[in-house]
């Protein structure tokens, strides 16, 4: 699913942090489910290897549920990424599960770059070029956020965008 490409005011992308937030909550839970499945799956696959899967294993129906509910489980991760963040123009950067960070796509100055919020934070305060990651983050000043998104985004070049 190719994400809609929109560039999202400060203030825009502030209004949808509380939805945004219950997404994110959403995905940890879920992303605790998998890891408490893969865990049971390692601890049955150190007891038994292969042998598991053999019908007739006494712990059979318990490696059939675990890699069921892993399976569910992350079902629901990638649905819930693509139809509530991707789905919205959001961009999920590496470390977007694990650290709750997401992306909002502005323009700035005739470019693409990149609103950076980390869950927990209370607003988006922070923004990146579209290739310096996390560790490029630099504080909107006033100024600035005054600014982003006003440029179309077909006004800008979009060859750098990723999503």
């Amino acid at each position: 699913m190719k994400p809609p490409r929109k560039a999202f005011t400060l203030e825009e992308a502030n209004a949808l942090l509380p939805a945004l937030e219950t997404v994110l909550d959403d995905l940890a839970g879920s992303r605790e489910e998998l890891e408490g499945h893969v865990e049971k799956l390692k601890i049955l696959d150190a007891l038994w290897g292969r042998l598991v899967m053999a019908p007739t294993n006494p712990d059979h129906a318990e490696f059939l549920e675990h890699r069921e509910g892993a399976g569910l489980a992350g079902a629901r991760i990638r649905r819930c990424i693509e139809e509530e963040i991707l789905g919205r123009g959001i961009r999920f950067p590496v470390g977007g599960l694990e650290h709750g960070l997401l992306d909002f796509p502005t323009t700035f100055e005739g470019r693409w770059v990149y609103l950076c919020w980390r869950r927990g934070e209370p607003r988006i305060s922070q923004w990146h070029e579209v290739n310096a990651g996390f560790a490029g983050r630099r504080p909107i000043r006033a100024h600035e956020a005054a600014r982003m998104g006003i440029d179309g985004p077909g006004d800008v070049d979009d060859s750098m965008l990723d999503f």
